[in-house]
């Protein structure tokens, strides 16, 4: 499996295509922790790179899961903010419900997760297929 794209020194954004696959969270995670620790520009905290981490693999998983296939990732740092944009092919928004129905469900929790975890939250559509799931953290 392979991750595409670029991170430039000092330009603050990086963005990588990953394949439709159960493994890309892992190589997401790979990918934003090498991100935040080389190649953003800015320092960033370790308690929030954990946030961003999280953040970044629970929004994979459920574009590589229930959104058609491979997705884009793109991270974004500038002035302390984190910004995480997970984009796929389907139109579904994320559920709004907090919690899973079934307190004993293994699932359920992410989005409410990235929502707690998060300054900002948004789901983006525009011209062409899919959306994109953003995710603001702040220091």
């Amino acid at each position: 499996m392979r991750g595409h794209g670029h991170a430039s020194r000092g330009a603050g954004r990086a963005t990588y295509i990953l394949p439709g696959s159960d493994t890309s969270a892992r190589w997401a995670r790979y990918l934003t922790t090498a991100y935040l620790d080389h190649g953003c520009g800015e320092r960033v905290p370790a308690e929030q790179a954990d946030d961003a981490i999280l953040v970044v693999s629970e929004l994979v998983t459920n574009a590589t899961r229930h959104g058609g296939g491979r997705c884009r990732l793109r991270l974004g740092v500038d002035h302390g903010r984190v910004t995480v944009e997970v984009h796929d092919t389907s139109p579904e928004h994320p559920p709004a419900r907090v919690m899973p129905a079934d307190p004993l469900a293994e699932g359920g929790r992410g989005i409410a997760m990235v929502r707690g975890l998060s300054r900002r939250f948004s789901v983006l559509t525009g011209p062409g297929t899919g959306k994109t799931v953003q995710a603001v953290l702040a220091c």
